[in-house]
């Protein structure tokens, strides 16, 4: 008590030391259960390798699985109606890509259910690229059909899609040699 202004006060508790926590058990527990929803990736890859797109199905990715069926299905219809080059050379590509790309997926859509992954820096797993990639497949095949466009006759003009890709490959080489900072091991290698 406090009588020189003949205020009651009282003094604060004293602070009290914290509780221990508690014994582990003496016992073993099992580690929690993985969460629901998990894809294996090694039959996410056995489905893309039976079946073009069936990887993408088993991951939930339907544009995906769908857009991987018809290239696979236009490169075999390309090389048997166009002509072998270059559709022929796109069977393997088609084939590759599937595969990987079922496996990949089950693999980051795992780390992101188990909360490894909080948000991969790539969400195309059904980005609307997909969509517009079959309009577009769609629209090449219609046009096809009604005859405004002769896809055999496109066919002697694959190479320029290769000079196309070899200058976008150049203009990034050469714009990502700008970016590297100057010195070190980096400038005697350029």
């Amino acid at each position: 008590m406090d009588e020189t202004n003949g205020e009651n006060q009282e003094r604060p508790p004293a602070p009290t030391q914290p509780a221990l926590p508690a014994a582990p058990p003496l016992y073993y527990t099992p580690p929690p259960p993985p969460p629901r929803g998990l894809r294996s990736p090694a039959i996410a890859l056995l489905l893309s390798v039976l079946f073009p797109g069936a990887g993408q199905i088993y991951n939930g990715q339907m544009a995906k699985a769908l857009f991987v069926f018809l290239a696979f299905a236009g490169s075999l219809y390309g090389a048997i109606e166009a002509g072998p080059i270059p559709f022929a050379l796109c069977i393997p590509f088609a084939f590759f890509f599937n595969t990987i790309d079922a496996y990949r997926s089950a693999v980051i859509l795992n780390a992101r259910a188990s909360g490894a992954v909080a948000a991969p820096e790539e969400e195309g797993f059904e980005s609307p690229l997909w969509g517009a990639s079959l309009v577009g497949i769609g629209l090449l095949l219609l046009l096809n059909n009604f005859g405004i466009l002769r896809l055999a006759a496109a066919a002697r003009f694959w190479p320029l899609a290769l000079v196309v890709a070899g200058g976008i490959f150049i203009y990034k080489a050469t714009s990502r040699k700008d970016d590297r900072p100057s010195g070190g091991s980096d400038a005697f290698l350029s």
